[in-house]
């Protein structure tokens, strides 16, 4: 039987393109315009490190599933999703929101962006309940804000390091974290890592307040029976799942109790994605919401494979 890399090599571009543009649009609705107005350069721009990191597909999935079992761990995070979300019959439908929101404001057009800030935050207010110990939450709480936040800031950068086929420089993963928490704040964070030193330190900090729990378990279970829409049976438990899993820092791998096997099949997979990555490059180069969004602003989708230079700024 082929293996799913071969079948991939084998695929012509179209099919991988329509998966993904179909799978995981950034726009479901239709309703942004990310052609217009020209020369509107959003919340970030053609020169920030965010525009060119969340560019690339498969880091960007991979980390929203390590994310997502990151953010198990927290149990008053884990009590909003559990109360208030339909994870439980639409994991993807979330996914897919996650991915909307995040492509949405980091390349529609700035009043479109903060149109959806907006929103979310309304959305939050009505998000509130308590915890199973008792403690209340809200999903507009500033702590957790930051931790969703947080979450979501490594492990995309940690799949953009792993599957991006190019190395990261200190200054640039600075650059990123400093950039993307101007939309965690808009949305009434605060105390938002500026930097990765800030980022490990945030982490090293809330630390005793994770956990484990039945909830963490019961979500991760569901999760693992996904099938994400993918072009090829199986993918998406063996390979984009299991990256995910390979993305997690150590401790928080540790907490969600992975075995030895798991670990390894995490290794597998990442090094499969790896060579899938140019594949997914190649298919979106002239297509999706980055390359529209850089003809809007005047700018070749080519130089999205180039870090900034230190003061385009």
């Amino acid at each position: 039987m082929a293996s799913p890399l071969h079948l991939l090599r084998r695929a012509t571009h179209e099919p991988i393109r329509r998966w993904v543009l179909g799978a995981f649009p950034r726009d479901p609705g239709g309703s942004l315009d990310y052609d217009h107005p020209r020369g509107d350069p959003g919340l970030f721009g053609p020169d920030s490190v965010t525009w060119r990191i969340h560019a690339d597909f498969p880091g960007m999935l991979a980390g929203g599933l390590a994310a997502l079992m990151m953010q198990t761990l927290h149990p008053l995070a884990l009590a909003g999703v559990w109360d208030h979300s339909n994870f439980r019959g639409d994991l993807v439908g979330r996914l897919r929101r996650t991915t909307t929101f995040v492509g949405a404001t980091t390349y529609a057009p700035r009043a479109a962006a903060q149109g959806l800030i907006e929103r979310v935050r309304h959305i939050h207010g009505f998000v509130r309940g308590t915890g199973e110990d008792g403690t209340p939450y809200s999903a507009d709480d500033p702590a957790l804000l930051t931790w969703v936040h947080v979450t979501e800031a490594h492990s995309f950068l940690a799949g953009y390091r792993r599957f991006a086929h190019r190395a990261v420089p200190r200054a640039i993963a600075d650059r990123y974290y400093d950039e993307v928490r101007r939309v965690a704040e808009a949305l009434g964070a605060r105390n938002v890592p500026a930097s990765e030193g800030e980022a490990n330190d945030y982490f090293a900090g809330i630390r005793p307040q994770l956990a484990y729990t039945d909830r963490s378990r019961e979500v991760l279970r569901i999760l693992a029976d996904v099938r994400l829409p993918v072009p090829l049976a199986g993918l998406s438990r063996d390979v984009f799942l299991n990256a995910g899993i390979a993305l997690l820092p150590p401790w928080a791998s540790e907490l969600l109790r992975h075995t030895p096997r798991q670990r390894q099949q995490a290794r597998v997979a990442a090094r499969l994605l790896w060579s899938m990555a140019p594949a997914f490059r190649a298919a979106l180069k002239e297509s999706g919401v980055v390359s529209r969004s850089c003809r809007r602003v005047g700018v070749a989708p080519e130089a999205m494979r180039r870090w900034p230079a230190p003061d385009d700024r």
